[in-house]
Protein backbone atom coordinates (compact mmCIF):
# COMPACT_ATOMS: atom_id res chain seq x y z
CA UNK A 1 0.00 0.00 0.00
CA UNK A 2 1.83 3.30 -1.31
CA UNK A 3 -0.34 5.80 0.60
CA UNK A 4 -0.99 7.61 4.12
CA UNK A 5 -3.99 8.83 5.29
CA UNK A 6 -3.83 12.60 6.06
CA UNK A 7 -6.84 14.62 7.72
CA UNK A 8 -8.61 16.81 5.77
CA UNK A 9 -12.41 18.61 6.81
CA UNK A 10 -12.50 15.87 9.36
CA UNK A 11 -12.33 13.43 6.26
CA UNK A 12 -9.18 10.81 5.58
CA UNK A 13 -7.43 11.48 2.50
CA UNK A 14 -5.14 9.55 0.64
CA UNK A 15 -1.71 11.15 -0.57
CA UNK A 16 1.61 9.30 -2.15
CA UNK A 17 4.31 8.77 0.18
CA UNK A 18 7.31 6.79 -0.90
CA UNK A 19 8.52 6.75 2.81
CA UNK A 20 5.61 4.67 3.63
CA UNK A 21 6.69 2.06 1.20
CA UNK A 22 10.06 1.22 2.88
CA UNK A 23 8.08 1.37 6.14
CA UNK A 24 5.96 -1.37 4.98
CA UNK A 25 8.23 -3.69 3.90
CA UNK A 26 9.84 -3.37 7.33
CA UNK A 27 7.00 -3.87 8.36
CA UNK A 28 6.35 -7.05 6.41
CA UNK A 29 9.97 -7.82 6.72
CA UNK A 30 8.68 -8.50 10.70
CA UNK A 31 5.91 -10.86 9.77
CA UNK A 32 7.34 -13.94 9.86
CA UNK A 33 4.99 -16.58 10.52
CA UNK A 34 5.04 -20.58 10.06
CA UNK A 35 5.00 -20.64 6.82
CA UNK A 36 8.30 -18.74 6.36
CA UNK A 37 9.79 -20.70 8.77
CA UNK A 38 9.04 -23.99 6.44
CA UNK A 39 10.05 -22.42 3.27
CA UNK A 40 13.39 -21.30 4.95
CA UNK A 41 13.98 -25.31 6.08
CA UNK A 42 13.23 -26.15 2.48
CA UNK A 43 15.36 -23.63 0.54
CA UNK A 44 18.92 -24.88 4.07
CA UNK A 45 17.77 -28.47 2.75
CA UNK A 46 18.44 -27.66 -0.70
CA UNK A 47 14.93 -28.92 -2.00
CA UNK A 48 15.16 -28.11 -5.67
CA UNK A 49 11.30 -27.66 -7.04
CA UNK A 50 9.36 -25.42 -4.58
CA UNK A 51 5.83 -25.01 -4.98
CA UNK A 52 3.99 -21.94 -3.06
CA UNK A 53 0.46 -21.86 -3.23
CA UNK A 54 -1.25 -17.91 -2.52
CA UNK A 55 -2.65 -15.34 -3.89
CA UNK A 56 -0.28 -12.57 -1.80
CA UNK A 57 2.60 -12.64 -4.25
CA UNK A 58 3.62 -9.35 -3.19
CA UNK A 59 3.79 -10.41 0.70
CA UNK A 60 5.23 -14.33 -0.45
CA UNK A 61 8.20 -12.47 -2.18
CA UNK A 62 8.88 -10.13 0.52
CA UNK A 63 9.36 -13.33 2.82
CA UNK A 64 11.67 -14.70 0.00
CA UNK A 65 13.56 -11.79 0.32
CA UNK A 66 14.07 -11.53 3.64
CA UNK A 67 15.49 -15.59 3.60
CA UNK A 68 17.33 -14.58 0.05
CA UNK A 69 19.60 -11.59 2.74
CA UNK A 70 19.64 -14.09 5.81
CA UNK A 71 21.19 -17.10 3.82
CA UNK A 72 23.10 -14.55 1.27
CA UNK A 73 21.32 -15.54 -1.67
CA UNK A 74 20.53 -13.76 -5.02
CA UNK A 75 16.89 -13.70 -5.89
CA UNK A 76 15.30 -13.58 -9.71
CA UNK A 77 11.81 -13.54 -10.50
CA UNK A 78 10.35 -14.70 -13.79
CA UNK A 79 6.64 -13.58 -15.50
CA UNK A 80 5.90 -14.59 -18.76
CA UNK A 81 4.93 -10.80 -19.93
CA UNK A 82 8.63 -9.51 -18.80
CA UNK A 83 10.96 -12.66 -18.11
CA UNK A 84 13.76 -12.36 -15.90
CA UNK A 85 14.03 -9.86 -13.57
CA UNK A 86 17.62 -9.81 -11.96
CA UNK A 87 18.72 -8.45 -8.40
CA UNK A 88 20.43 -5.53 -9.78
CA UNK A 89 17.22 -4.36 -12.14
CA UNK A 90 18.30 -5.80 -15.34
CA UNK A 91 15.17 -7.37 -17.01
CA UNK A 92 16.31 -10.67 -19.66
CA UNK A 93 13.27 -9.94 -21.32
CA UNK A 94 15.14 -12.99 -23.96
CA UNK A 95 14.13 -15.88 -21.45
CA UNK A 96 10.23 -14.76 -21.42
CA UNK A 97 9.88 -18.70 -22.85
CA UNK A 98 9.37 -20.96 -20.02
CA UNK A 99 11.40 -23.85 -21.45
CA UNK A 100 14.05 -21.25 -21.83
CA UNK A 101 13.98 -19.60 -18.06
CA UNK A 102 14.72 -23.30 -16.96
CA UNK A 103 16.93 -23.96 -19.34
CA UNK A 104 18.87 -20.85 -17.85
CA UNK A 105 18.32 -21.70 -13.99
CA UNK A 106 20.01 -24.68 -15.10
CA UNK A 107 23.20 -23.76 -16.25
CA UNK A 108 23.72 -20.27 -14.44
CA UNK A 109 26.21 -20.75 -11.65
CA UNK A 110 25.13 -18.70 -8.47
CA UNK A 111 23.89 -19.47 -5.35
CA UNK A 112 20.19 -18.00 -5.74
CA UNK A 113 16.79 -18.44 -5.48
CA UNK A 114 14.49 -17.85 -8.80
CA UNK A 115 10.78 -17.40 -8.21
CA UNK A 116 8.55 -18.46 -11.32
CA UNK A 117 4.72 -16.53 -11.36
CA UNK A 118 1.97 -18.62 -12.33
CA UNK A 119 4.19 -21.05 -14.11
CA UNK A 120 1.46 -24.11 -13.86
CA UNK A 121 -0.22 -22.84 -17.10
CA UNK A 122 2.93 -24.41 -18.66
CA UNK A 123 3.16 -27.35 -16.48
CA UNK A 124 0.68 -29.74 -19.55
CA UNK A 125 3.48 -29.09 -22.09
CA UNK A 126 5.29 -32.76 -21.96
CA UNK A 127 8.27 -30.29 -22.94
CA UNK A 128 8.27 -28.31 -20.05
CA UNK A 129 7.08 -31.70 -17.61
CA UNK A 130 10.59 -33.09 -18.85
CA UNK A 131 12.77 -29.94 -18.39
CA UNK A 132 11.31 -29.83 -15.36
CA UNK A 133 12.49 -33.04 -13.69
CA UNK A 134 15.45 -32.42 -15.61
CA UNK A 135 16.12 -29.46 -13.72
CA UNK A 136 15.09 -31.20 -10.28
CA UNK A 137 17.72 -33.73 -10.79
CA UNK A 138 20.50 -30.80 -11.31
CA UNK A 139 19.69 -28.29 -9.21
CA UNK A 140 20.18 -30.98 -6.23
CA UNK A 141 24.06 -30.79 -6.24
CA UNK A 142 23.92 -26.69 -6.37
CA UNK A 143 22.78 -23.72 -4.23
CA UNK A 144 20.13 -23.33 -6.06
CA UNK A 145 15.96 -23.39 -5.77
CA UNK A 146 13.41 -23.10 -7.94
CA UNK A 147 10.41 -21.68 -6.43
CA UNK A 148 7.30 -21.54 -8.48
CA UNK A 149 4.49 -19.04 -6.62
CA UNK A 150 0.59 -19.57 -7.89
CA UNK A 151 -2.89 -18.72 -6.45
CA UNK A 152 -3.85 -22.18 -7.49
CA UNK A 153 -2.15 -25.61 -7.03
CA UNK A 154 -1.71 -27.51 -10.21
CA UNK A 155 0.97 -30.35 -11.00
CA UNK A 156 1.26 -32.73 -12.80
CA UNK A 157 1.32 -36.67 -12.02
CA UNK A 158 4.69 -36.81 -13.26
CA UNK A 159 6.37 -33.78 -10.99
CA UNK A 160 4.07 -34.84 -7.99
CA UNK A 161 7.50 -36.57 -6.69
CA UNK A 162 9.47 -33.80 -7.47
CA UNK A 163 7.96 -30.91 -5.95
CA UNK A 164 7.50 -29.86 -2.28
CA UNK A 165 4.30 -28.12 -1.97
CA UNK A 166 3.60 -25.07 0.42
CA UNK A 167 0.44 -23.14 1.37
CA UNK A 168 1.42 -19.95 1.96
CA UNK A 169 -0.95 -19.26 4.86
CA UNK A 170 -3.16 -16.16 5.45
CA UNK A 171 -2.07 -13.49 7.82
CA UNK A 172 -2.22 -14.17 11.61
CA UNK A 173 -3.24 -12.15 14.64
CA UNK A 174 0.25 -10.36 15.00
CA UNK A 175 0.56 -9.91 11.04
CA UNK A 176 -2.56 -7.77 11.35
CA UNK A 177 -1.93 -6.29 14.24
CA UNK A 178 1.65 -5.26 12.99
CA UNK A 179 -0.62 -3.76 9.39
CA UNK A 180 -3.46 -2.01 11.72
CA UNK A 181 -0.50 -0.49 13.96
CA UNK A 182 0.93 1.04 10.87
CA UNK A 183 -2.05 2.19 9.23
CA UNK A 184 -2.93 4.10 12.60
CA UNK A 185 0.28 5.24 12.92
CA UNK A 186 0.31 6.97 10.00
CA UNK A 187 -3.30 8.08 9.91
CA UNK A 188 -3.04 9.47 13.40
CA UNK A 189 -5.29 11.38 15.56
CA UNK A 190 -8.59 9.43 16.62
CA UNK A 191 -7.61 5.94 14.87
CA UNK A 192 -4.29 5.74 16.66
CA UNK A 193 -5.79 6.56 19.47
CA UNK A 194 -8.11 3.92 19.13
CA UNK A 195 -5.77 0.95 18.63
CA UNK A 196 -4.23 1.53 21.91
CA UNK A 197 -7.14 -0.01 23.49
CA UNK A 198 -6.14 -3.48 23.40
CA UNK A 199 -9.76 -4.66 23.56
CA UNK A 200 -10.80 -2.82 20.76
CA UNK A 201 -7.82 -3.80 18.67
CA UNK A 202 -8.03 -7.25 19.52
CA UNK A 203 -12.07 -7.42 17.97
CA UNK A 204 -10.80 -5.09 14.57
CA UNK A 205 -8.12 -7.94 14.36
CA UNK A 206 -10.58 -10.47 14.60
CA UNK A 207 -12.84 -9.01 11.97
CA UNK A 208 -10.17 -8.75 9.56
CA UNK A 209 -8.90 -12.67 10.04
CA UNK A 210 -9.51 -14.35 6.73
CA UNK A 211 -7.93 -11.96 4.79
CA UNK A 212 -5.40 -11.47 2.89
CA UNK A 213 -2.78 -8.97 3.32
CA UNK A 214 -3.60 -6.67 0.98
CA UNK A 215 -7.48 -7.18 1.40
CA UNK A 216 -6.83 -5.70 5.08
CA UNK A 217 -4.90 -3.05 4.29
CA UNK A 218 -7.61 -1.71 1.65
CA UNK A 219 -10.83 -2.67 3.83
CA UNK A 220 -8.92 -0.31 7.14
CA UNK A 221 -8.48 2.17 4.30
CA UNK A 222 -12.49 1.61 3.17
CA UNK A 223 -13.13 2.28 6.58
CA UNK A 224 -11.07 4.94 7.65
CA UNK A 225 -12.47 6.80 4.40
CA UNK A 226 -16.13 6.40 4.70
CA UNK A 227 -16.18 6.83 8.78
CA UNK A 228 -12.79 8.56 9.90
CA UNK A 229 -12.02 5.72 12.20
CA UNK A 230 -11.80 1.42 11.90
CA UNK A 231 -15.50 0.45 12.01
CA UNK A 232 -15.99 -2.66 12.66
CA UNK A 233 -19.52 -2.79 10.71
CA UNK A 234 -17.89 -1.75 7.12
CA UNK A 235 -14.57 -4.34 7.84
CA UNK A 236 -17.14 -7.31 8.80
CA UNK A 237 -19.74 -5.98 5.55
CA UNK A 238 -16.45 -6.16 2.86
CA UNK A 239 -15.27 -9.17 4.39
CA UNK A 240 -18.59 -11.07 3.71
CA UNK A 241 -18.29 -9.73 0.32
CA UNK A 242 -14.62 -10.67 -0.36
CA UNK A 243 -15.18 -14.77 1.11
CA UNK A 244 -18.57 -14.60 -1.40
CA UNK A 245 -16.06 -14.30 -4.11
CA UNK A 246 -14.62 -17.08 -3.46
CA UNK A 247 -18.24 -18.62 -4.53
CA UNK A 248 -17.59 -22.05 -2.25
CA UNK A 249 -17.75 -20.21 0.86
CA UNK A 250 -20.17 -18.00 2.51
CA UNK A 251 -20.84 -16.19 5.17
CA UNK A 252 -24.14 -16.11 7.38
CA UNK A 253 -25.61 -14.02 9.40
CA UNK A 254 -27.02 -16.66 11.81
CA UNK A 255 -29.83 -14.67 13.67
CA UNK A 256 -31.69 -17.93 14.84
CA UNK A 257 -31.53 -18.56 18.37
CA UNK A 258 -31.14 -22.49 19.82
CA UNK A 259 -34.71 -21.32 21.72
CA UNK A 260 -36.29 -21.23 18.34
CA UNK A 261 -35.00 -24.83 17.82
CA UNK A 262 -38.40 -26.90 19.47
CA UNK A 263 -37.02 -30.00 20.65
CA UNK A 264 -33.60 -31.77 20.52
CA UNK A 265 -32.89 -31.80 24.20
CA UNK A 266 -30.00 -34.12 24.14
CA UNK A 267 -28.42 -32.54 21.17
CA UNK A 268 -28.66 -29.12 22.91
CA UNK A 269 -27.05 -30.48 26.14
CA UNK A 270 -24.46 -32.07 24.22
CA UNK A 271 -23.75 -28.51 22.42
CA UNK A 272 -23.70 -26.46 25.73
CA UNK A 273 -20.85 -28.52 27.03
CA UNK A 274 -18.60 -28.29 23.90
CA UNK A 275 -19.58 -24.63 23.80
CA UNK A 276 -16.99 -23.74 26.74
CA UNK A 277 -14.20 -25.85 25.48
CA UNK A 278 -12.58 -23.23 22.52
CA UNK A 279 -11.65 -21.37 25.24
CA UNK A 280 -7.53 -20.72 27.24
CA UNK A 281 -9.02 -22.37 30.56
CA UNK A 282 -10.19 -25.67 28.34
CA UNK A 283 -6.97 -25.77 26.83
CA UNK A 284 -4.71 -25.56 30.61
CA UNK A 285 -7.17 -28.21 31.43
CA UNK A 286 -6.47 -30.63 28.95
CA UNK A 287 -9.63 -30.31 26.63
CA UNK A 288 -9.46 -30.67 23.00
CA UNK A 289 -11.35 -28.17 20.99
CA UNK A 290 -14.89 -30.00 19.47
CA UNK A 291 -13.65 -31.34 15.44
CA UNK A 292 -17.94 -31.45 14.68
CA UNK A 293 -21.18 -32.99 14.25
CA UNK A 294 -23.26 -34.86 11.51
CA UNK A 295 -26.71 -34.21 11.52
CA UNK A 296 -28.62 -36.56 10.06
CA UNK A 297 -32.37 -37.52 9.43
CA UNK A 298 -35.63 -36.72 7.87
CA UNK A 299 -35.58 -33.22 5.80
CA UNK A 300 -37.41 -30.06 7.14
CA UNK A 301 -36.93 -31.73 11.39
CA UNK A 302 -34.62 -28.63 11.79
CA UNK A 303 -31.15 -29.71 10.96
CA UNK A 304 -30.27 -26.84 8.78
CA UNK A 305 -31.44 -24.53 11.02
CA UNK A 306 -29.50 -25.92 14.13
CA UNK A 307 -26.64 -25.27 12.46
CA UNK A 308 -27.12 -21.65 12.21
CA UNK A 309 -28.23 -21.64 16.06
CA UNK A 310 -24.61 -23.25 17.13
CA UNK A 311 -23.37 -20.39 15.35
CA UNK A 312 -25.38 -17.82 17.68
CA UNK A 313 -25.10 -20.08 20.31
CA UNK A 314 -21.48 -20.14 20.69
CA UNK A 315 -21.16 -17.01 19.01
CA UNK A 316 -18.57 -17.89 16.14
CA UNK A 317 -18.53 -16.71 13.11
CA UNK A 318 -20.78 -19.55 10.48
CA UNK A 319 -19.41 -20.49 6.94
CA UNK A 320 -21.27 -22.37 4.74
CA UNK A 321 -19.71 -24.37 2.38
CA UNK A 322 -21.54 -25.53 -1.05
CA UNK A 323 -19.98 -28.43 -2.22
CA UNK A 324 -21.74 -28.40 -5.37
CA UNK A 325 -20.14 -25.10 -6.05
CA UNK A 326 -16.85 -26.76 -5.26
CA UNK A 327 -16.95 -28.88 -8.66
CA UNK A 328 -15.85 -26.54 -11.63
CA UNK A 329 -15.25 -27.35 -15.48
CA UNK A 330 -11.29 -26.52 -15.29
CA UNK A 331 -9.23 -29.21 -14.36
CA UNK A 332 -7.79 -28.93 -10.70
CA UNK A 333 -9.81 -25.89 -9.81
CA UNK A 334 -11.75 -28.08 -7.65
CA UNK A 335 -9.40 -29.83 -5.62
CA UNK A 336 -8.04 -26.24 -5.38
CA UNK A 337 -11.66 -24.87 -4.11
CA UNK A 338 -11.77 -26.94 -1.70
CA UNK A 339 -8.59 -26.16 0.01
CA UNK A 340 -9.23 -22.24 -0.44
CA UNK A 341 -12.39 -22.84 1.65
CA UNK A 342 -10.50 -25.14 4.20
CA UNK A 343 -7.75 -22.45 4.81
CA UNK A 344 -10.17 -19.62 4.67
CA UNK A 345 -12.46 -21.32 7.44
CA UNK A 346 -8.74 -21.93 9.30
CA UNK A 347 -8.01 -18.29 8.89
CA UNK A 348 -11.06 -17.78 11.03
CA UNK A 349 -11.04 -20.22 13.43
CA UNK A 350 -12.76 -20.46 15.93
CA UNK A 351 -15.21 -20.67 13.18
CA UNK A 352 -18.05 -22.81 11.91
CA UNK A 353 -17.59 -24.76 8.71
CA UNK A 354 -21.32 -25.93 7.43
CA UNK A 355 -22.18 -28.51 4.99
CA UNK A 356 -25.78 -28.32 4.17
CA UNK A 357 -27.48 -32.09 3.12
CA UNK A 358 -23.75 -33.36 2.24
CA UNK A 359 -24.57 -36.39 0.22
CA UNK A 360 -25.85 -34.70 -2.78
CA UNK A 361 -22.48 -32.79 -3.02
CA UNK A 362 -20.31 -36.57 -2.73
CA UNK A 363 -22.60 -38.43 -4.62
CA UNK A 364 -21.19 -40.58 -7.43
CA UNK A 365 -18.03 -41.26 -5.13
CA UNK A 366 -18.02 -44.53 -6.18
CA UNK A 367 -17.93 -43.74 -10.02
CA UNK A 368 -15.65 -41.20 -9.86
CA UNK A 369 -13.01 -42.95 -11.74
CA UNK A 370 -15.66 -43.64 -14.85
CA UNK A 371 -17.79 -40.45 -14.63
CA UNK A 372 -15.28 -37.41 -13.93
CA UNK A 373 -11.49 -38.52 -14.13
CA UNK A 374 -11.47 -39.04 -10.15
CA UNK A 375 -12.71 -35.44 -9.62
CA UNK A 376 -14.98 -36.06 -6.99
CA UNK A 377 -12.70 -39.05 -4.92
CA UNK A 378 -10.08 -36.53 -5.20
CA UNK A 379 -11.73 -33.79 -3.51
CA UNK A 380 -13.42 -36.04 -0.65
CA UNK A 381 -10.17 -37.21 -0.15
CA UNK A 382 -8.87 -34.01 0.50
CA UNK A 383 -11.67 -33.11 2.75
CA UNK A 384 -11.19 -36.16 5.16
CA UNK A 385 -7.95 -36.24 5.19
CA UNK A 386 -8.26 -32.68 6.55
CA UNK A 387 -11.41 -33.76 8.96
CA UNK A 388 -8.88 -36.53 10.64
CA UNK A 389 -6.06 -34.23 10.82
CA UNK A 390 -6.91 -30.85 11.05
CA UNK A 391 -5.62 -29.11 14.56
CA UNK A 392 -7.01 -25.64 14.20
CA UNK A 393 -10.47 -24.96 16.14
CA UNK A 394 -13.28 -25.17 13.10
CA UNK A 395 -16.15 -27.02 14.09
CA UNK A 396 -18.04 -28.88 11.24
CA UNK A 397 -21.58 -29.69 10.89
CA UNK A 398 -22.48 -31.66 8.25
CA UNK A 399 -26.17 -32.31 7.85
CA UNK A 400 -27.37 -35.25 5.59
CA UNK A 401 -30.87 -36.19 4.81
CA UNK A 402 -30.06 -40.07 3.24
CA UNK A 403 -27.10 -41.30 4.99
CA UNK A 404 -27.19 -44.11 2.63
CA UNK A 405 -25.99 -42.49 0.07
CA UNK A 406 -22.39 -41.33 2.21
CA UNK A 407 -19.46 -43.14 1.76
CA UNK A 408 -18.78 -45.18 4.88
CA UNK A 409 -15.21 -44.14 5.85
CA UNK A 410 -16.64 -40.65 6.34
CA UNK A 411 -18.94 -41.93 9.18
CA UNK A 412 -16.02 -43.79 10.99
CA UNK A 413 -15.16 -42.54 14.27
CA UNK A 414 -12.51 -39.74 14.39
CA UNK A 415 -14.10 -37.59 11.86
CA UNK A 416 -16.47 -36.49 13.76
CA UNK A 417 -17.04 -36.02 17.62
CA UNK A 418 -20.80 -37.26 17.20
CA UNK A 419 -23.33 -38.50 14.84
CA UNK A 420 -26.87 -37.06 15.93
CA UNK A 421 -30.34 -38.62 14.35
CA UNK A 422 -32.67 -36.62 14.32
CA UNK A 423 -36.07 -37.70 13.72
CA UNK A 424 -39.56 -36.91 13.52
CA UNK A 425 -40.76 -34.81 16.58
CA UNK A 426 -42.80 -36.38 19.30
CA UNK A 427 -45.74 -34.57 20.74
CA UNK A 428 -44.48 -32.71 23.28
CA UNK A 429 -41.77 -31.37 20.80
CA UNK A 430 -44.71 -30.40 18.60
CA UNK A 431 -46.21 -28.69 20.78
CA UNK A 432 -42.74 -26.62 21.28
CA UNK A 433 -42.32 -26.29 17.90
CA UNK A 434 -46.07 -25.25 17.04
CA UNK A 435 -45.76 -22.82 20.02
CA UNK A 436 -42.42 -21.19 18.72
CA UNK A 437 -44.23 -20.19 15.54
CA UNK A 438 -46.94 -19.00 16.80
CA UNK A 439 -45.23 -15.62 19.06
CA UNK A 440 -42.55 -15.73 16.11
CA UNK A 441 -45.90 -14.66 14.16
CA UNK A 442 -46.93 -12.74 17.37
CA UNK A 443 -50.20 -14.69 18.38
CA UNK A 444 -50.37 -15.72 21.82
CA UNK A 445 -50.34 -19.54 21.77
CA UNK A 446 -52.74 -19.70 24.89
CA UNK A 447 -55.27 -18.90 22.76
CA UNK A 448 -54.92 -22.31 20.79
CA UNK A 449 -55.66 -26.03 22.21
CA UNK A 450 -52.09 -26.89 21.31
CA UNK A 451 -52.36 -30.37 22.98
CA UNK A 452 -55.35 -31.44 20.17
CA UNK A 453 -53.15 -30.42 17.52
CA UNK A 454 -50.34 -31.92 18.05
CA UNK A 455 -52.51 -35.15 18.45
CA UNK A 456 -53.45 -34.46 14.95
CA UNK A 457 -49.92 -33.75 13.46
CA UNK A 458 -48.59 -37.29 14.47
CA UNK A 459 -45.74 -37.88 12.12
CA UNK A 460 -45.76 -33.87 10.89
CA UNK A 461 -42.19 -32.81 10.47
CA UNK A 462 -41.09 -29.05 12.07
CA UNK A 463 -40.87 -27.35 8.48
CA UNK A 464 -44.84 -28.77 8.22
CA UNK A 465 -46.13 -27.71 11.51
CA UNK A 466 -44.71 -24.43 10.48
CA UNK A 467 -46.60 -24.33 7.14
CA UNK A 468 -49.69 -25.05 9.07
CA UNK A 469 -49.25 -22.11 11.51
CA UNK A 470 -48.28 -19.87 7.72
CA UNK A 471 -51.50 -21.65 6.25
CA UNK A 472 -53.63 -20.92 8.92
CA UNK A 473 -52.68 -17.05 8.91
CA UNK A 474 -53.54 -17.03 5.39
CA UNK A 475 -56.67 -18.26 5.62
CA UNK A 476 -57.53 -16.10 8.30
CA UNK A 477 -56.28 -13.06 6.74
CA UNK A 478 -58.51 -13.72 3.44
CA UNK A 479 -61.49 -14.05 5.89
CA UNK A 480 -60.91 -10.79 7.72
CA UNK A 481 -60.09 -12.09 11.31
CA UNK A 482 -58.18 -13.42 13.17
CA UNK A 483 -56.66 -16.24 13.51
CA UNK A 484 -58.11 -19.15 15.45
CA UNK A 485 -58.26 -22.53 16.17
CA UNK A 486 -60.70 -23.66 13.17
CA UNK A 487 -57.93 -22.37 10.85
CA UNK A 488 -54.80 -24.03 12.35
CA UNK A 489 -56.79 -27.33 11.97
CA UNK A 490 -58.03 -26.68 8.27
CA UNK A 491 -54.39 -26.77 7.36
CA UNK A 492 -53.76 -29.77 9.07
CA UNK A 493 -56.29 -31.27 7.66
CA UNK A 494 -54.95 -30.20 4.07
CA UNK A 495 -51.71 -30.78 4.64
CA UNK A 496 -50.51 -34.44 3.23
CA UNK A 497 -46.79 -35.13 5.16
CA UNK A 498 -43.95 -36.16 3.49
CA UNK A 499 -43.98 -39.48 6.15
CA UNK A 500 -46.88 -40.57 3.93
CA UNK A 501 -44.90 -40.06 0.80
CA UNK A 502 -41.87 -41.05 2.16
CA UNK A 503 -42.76 -43.82 4.45
CA UNK A 504 -40.20 -46.53 3.55
CA UNK A 505 -37.59 -44.18 3.44
CA UNK A 506 -37.82 -42.27 6.57
CA UNK A 507 -38.18 -46.67 8.10
CA UNK A 508 -35.07 -46.94 6.46
CA UNK A 509 -32.89 -43.78 8.12
CA UNK A 510 -34.52 -44.92 11.38
CA UNK A 511 -33.38 -48.67 11.00
CA UNK A 512 -29.88 -47.72 10.42
CA UNK A 513 -29.89 -44.53 12.99
CA UNK A 514 -30.78 -47.38 15.58
CA UNK A 515 -27.58 -48.53 16.24
CA UNK A 516 -25.02 -46.29 14.35
CA UNK A 517 -26.19 -43.36 15.88
CA UNK A 518 -27.67 -40.89 19.11
CA UNK A 519 -31.07 -39.89 19.30
CA UNK A 520 -31.34 -35.73 19.24
CA UNK A 521 -34.04 -35.94 21.44
CA UNK A 522 -35.20 -37.39 24.55
CA UNK A 523 -38.16 -38.62 22.87
CA UNK A 524 -39.71 -40.92 20.39
CA UNK A 525 -42.23 -40.03 17.88
CA UNK A 526 -45.32 -41.99 18.47
CA UNK A 527 -46.26 -44.33 15.88
CA UNK A 528 -49.47 -43.92 13.63
CA UNK A 529 -52.36 -46.02 14.73
CA UNK A 530 -54.36 -45.80 11.42
CA UNK A 531 -54.07 -43.39 8.56
CA UNK A 532 -56.65 -41.01 9.41
CA UNK A 533 -55.71 -37.36 11.16
CA UNK A 534 -58.95 -35.86 10.43
CA UNK A 535 -59.94 -33.31 13.40
CA UNK A 536 -63.28 -32.47 14.21
CA UNK A 537 -63.43 -28.65 13.55
CA UNK A 538 -64.14 -26.57 16.68
CA UNK A 539 -63.41 -23.16 18.01
CA UNK A 540 -61.36 -23.14 21.14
Amino acid sequence: MKDIFQRTQGKADFVECPSFVLNRKKMEAKMQNETTTKIETLIRARYPLIYIVSFEELRVEESIKSIAEARAKTKYVWTITEGLSTPDGTVLSEFKDPVKVLEYISQIDVNGIFILKDYHHYMNDPVVIRKLRDLGHSLKSTRKNAIFLSPILKIPTELEKEMSVVDFKLPNKDELKAIVKEIASNVGGDTENEIKDNDQLEKIVEAALGLTAEEAENVFAKSIVENGRLEMRTILAEKEQIIRKSGVLEYCHASEEMKEVGGLEELKRWLTKRGKAFSQQAREFGLPEPRGILLLGIPGCGKSLTAKAISSMWQLPLLKLDVGKVFSSLVGSSEENVRLAIATAESIAPSILWLDEMEKGFSGLGSSGQTDGGTTARVFGTFLTWLQEKKSPVFVVATCNNVKELPPELLRKGRFDEIFFVDLPSKSERMDILKIHLEKRKKNPENFDLEKLSEATKEFAGSELEEVVVTGLYDAFDEGEELKQKHLESAVNATVPLSKTMGEQIKGIREWAKIRARRASDSTPEEETNGKRILELGKK
